[in-house]
């Protein structure tokens, strides 16, 4: 099971560090990934990690301001987000692959967190 936590409301230009912690300690051979849905949207790709930290991936909209990593000692992942506009508020779901890369697809992931929900104001 993944827990995602962190969000909030923030006002543009801000931070906010989410975290995704997982129960089991299996999901250190795993590749981890984020993914966000925006109101009335798809659910889209937001940073992906490989089960050894390389293989890092990110989305265009996200390069240069989003940082994923992980910690394995505490089976988690994170995603900190700086320069937050509007256009990033969306729900972060969390999720690890079938194997230990890293993916941009959504397909190649199978277990998802709940959520945690990111709201930016202009």
């Amino acid at each position: 099971q993944l827990q995602a936590s962190g969000g909030g409301s923030v006002q543009a230009g801000d931070s906010l560090r989410l975290s995704c912690a997982a129960s089991s300690r299996t999901v250190s051979n795993n590749g981890m990934g984020w993914f966000r849905q925006a109101p009335g949207k798809e659910r889209e790709f937001v940073a992906a990690i490989s089960w050894n930290g390389g293989g890092i991936l990110y989305a265009d909209s996200v390069k240069d301001r989003f940082t994923i990593s992980r910690a394995y000692a505490a089976s988690t992942m994170y995603l900190q987000m700086s320069g937050l506009t509007p256009e990033d508020t969306a729900v972060y779901y969390c999720a690890t692959t079938r194997s230990a890369s890293s993916s941009r697809s959504r397909s190649n992931y199978v277990h998802w967190g709940q959520g945690t929900e990111v709201t930016v104001s202009s």
